[in-house]
């Protein structure tokens, strides 16, 4: 598939480092890079989206930059997530992101570290439901 890039942040490279923790193809490009702070540019092919996971020892920000998408907190209904919308989520939050079935998607990701010294650590959990993320529209 060839993607049209829904963003005004480069595409970047295929997200081949992650891709066991996706279903679908996604794209990965560094915005910022410091000790402080991270912040990525990830694009979703339509119907790309990641497994459940949660960082510990610090927070996410998404940031949409393009297309639409999807996030769902654990025992919460998926949300919807269109260009200029946000949300924060919290450390040790299990939740996936990703883009809709049938349009692609990009969001700025931040890693906001909690302030403990230790180094934000992903923890990546099973698939989303197959069933439930095609009932999405």
């Amino acid at each position: 598939m060839t993607i049209s890039n829904p963003s005004p942040f480069p595409l970047g490279e295929p997200n081949d480092g992650f891709a066991q923790y996706f279903d679908g193809q996604s794209y990965l490009a560094s915005v910022l890079g410091s000790s402080e702070i991270s912040i990525h540019n990830v694009t979703f092919e339509p119907g790309c989206r990641n497994h459940w996971h949660m960082h510990h020892h610090g927070s996410q920000i998404l940031i949409a930059v393009g297309g639409r998408g999807y996030y769902q907190l654990e025992n919460e209904a998926p949300k919807e997530l269109k260009a200029g919308q946000a949300v924060r989520i919290p450390p040790d939050t299990k939740y996936w992101h990703g883009a809709a079935p049938s349009e692609s998607f990009s969001h700025l990701a931040f890693m906001i570290p909690d302030g403990s010294g230790k180094p934000i650590d992903n923890e990546w959990l099973e698939p989303v439901d197959p069933d439930v993320y095609e009932s999405l529209r």
